[in-house]
């Protein structure tokens, strides 16, 4: 296929797509033989991927009632109320999205009971380190001696996991519609980091025929032992598409739910908890470091508070080499950081994989929980300029899985009309498409492209996040096409 008059760094070309790669790039009119598409002028980029999603919960989300406006615990209630007013015989209501560290009230399960009765119901933080049950999930989930309903960090991704279970089949074809709308939007990998054997779950998507997206997918702690006896290590095809992706460790909590770990305490907060919660300490995170990068797998950190990216920088440090993997050892998140740990980054060879949106979610809890330390909160220019490569990512479904949602985020620092939050911390447009994109448009490359009805670099910005997509390819077949043949 030949793809003419295509808009590519201001010039005009013809772009040949041959075995899935891209053959030839020269100038428009050069040689017209064979099938071609006109694309008229349109702007075409390289395929975008995010970097960071639980297309699982993502997926799922889609399919549960959105609370993530509620600004109260009681408003949230009321959600849950209206939806399942004159239904019957529900056997569970699963919310999510909710945002409660600037609450005036608190989340109990009491709140819920008047709202749901005895329906078993659960929200999910917009986090997704919380959740919320009232007195029937408790019962259900083993938690009936909890005293408020609200379980943070292993306790409530225990309860997420149990919910996820709703049948592969069911399972597979939400992934299936989410993968869909996500190739809509330009994307054509992700980064998967659902808390779950994802290989197995991949070996059986794409045996049913999932093709819509390259995937890299995570391995966690629990499933490490597993996956170094299947003699995985990271970079590794499953197949064309599937790659091993990862070893994920979560060393720290999140900010809303004030468990990301930081050298200040949180306001208001007494007792051991007052720091947040170092739910890896040292002692254990670096032999976990040196056993996976030893099997060959690059290591993903989660890290949000500036301690908690303090203490998981020493342990990379120490855990040897990171750039001997087929995939980039990576800190994840790193949304709050020391001044004298940006440099570190480049240092190591450490890739930041960030949630610019997470940033225009967080700007007003920042404010109240990290008062004062909010000029290095979400430091995407700063760690740029000392020298990181930053990589972008949603963490859907904590943000939408859109990489134009992700990208006005972090060109604008703004959103809803507000003005731009720190916005020393922006990047430029061509830094956001290189966070956001893992090929080139050249000869040999592979033919993931994208065809846009707009212009990212005379875009407002949100103009940028609502950028339209008349066509994404993936492997030189199209995944989404809007476009007249």
């Amino acid at each position: 296929m030949l793809l003419i008059d295509a808009r590519v760094g201001g010039r005009l070309v013809d772009i040949a797509v041959d075995g899935g790669r891209i053959a030839s790039v020269v100038p428009a009119g050069t040689d017209r033989s064979g099938e071609t598409l006109a694309l008229g002028g349109r702007v075409v980029i390289p395929g975008l991927w995010d970097e960071h999603v639980h297309l699982g919960q993502w997926a799922s989300g889609r399919q549960r009632i959105d609370v993530s406006t509620a600004t109260s615990a009681a408003e949230a209630a009321d959600r849950i109320r209206a939806a399942v007013a004159g239904t019957t015989e529900l056997p569970l209501v699963v919310g999510y999205g909710f945002r409660d560290g600037l609450w005036p009230d608190a989340p109990t399960a009491e709140l819920l009971d008047d709202a749901a009765g005895s329906v078993p119901t659960v929200l999910i933080s917009a986090d997704i380190h919380a959740v919320w049950l009232n007195s029937a999930a408790l019962r259900r989930f083993d938690h009936s001696d909890h005293p408020t309903g609200l379980l943070r960090e292993d306790p409530a991704f225990a309860v997420t996991r149990a919910l996820g279970a709703v049948g592969d089949d069911v399972l597979d074809g939400w992934v299936l519609e989410a993968a869909a709308a996500a190739a809509s939007r330009g994307v054509v990998g992700v980064v998967d980091l659902e808390m779950d054997w994802n290989a197995g779950a991949w070996r059986r998507r794409r045996h049913a025929g999932f093709d819509s997206l390259r995937v890299e997918f995570g391995v966690y702690r629990q499933h490490l032992d597993r996956a170094i006896d299947e003699r995985m290590r990271s970079g590794d095809a499953l197949d064309e598409l599937v790659t091993v992706g990862p070893f994920k460790i979560l060393t720290d909590g999140s900010l809303n739910t004030r468990t990301a770990y930081c050298y200040d305490p949180y306001p208001g907060v007494d007792g051991p908890d007052a720091h947040g919660l170092l739910t890896v300490p040292p002692e254990e995170l670096l032999p976990l470091l040196v056993k996976a990068t030893n099997a060959g797998f690059a290591p993903a950190v989660h890290a949000i508070g500036d301690r908690a990216n303090a203490l998981a920088l020493d342990a990379l440090a120490q855990a040897g080499p990171l750039d001997r993997f087929g995939v980039h050892a990576r800190m994840e998140h790193a949304q709050l950081l020391a001044v004298e740990d940006l440099p570190r980054f480049a240092e190591l060879g450490l890739v930041a994989s960030v949630q610019p949106d997470h940033a225009m979610d967080d700007r007003d809890v920042a404010e109240h929980h990290w008062a004062g330390r909010t000029d290095r909160a979400f430091a995407l220019r700063s760690l740029l300029d000392a020298g990181a490569r930053l990589t972008f990512g949603s963490d859907a479904p904590v943000s939408p899985l859109d990489p134009w949602n992700t990208m006005a985020a972090a060109v604008g620092r703004s959103r809803d009309g507000r003005e731009p939050w720190h916005p020393e911390q922006r990047v430029t447009v061509d830094e956001a498409l290189a966070a956001s994109t893992r090929t080139t448009i050249a000869p040999g490359q592979p033919a993931d492209l994208v065809v846009l009805d707009g212009d990212p670099w005379a875009a407002s910005v949100e103009e940028l996040r609502r950028m339209p997509v008349a066509a994404t390819m993936l492997a030189g077949r199209f995944t989404y096409k809007a476009l007249a043949d």
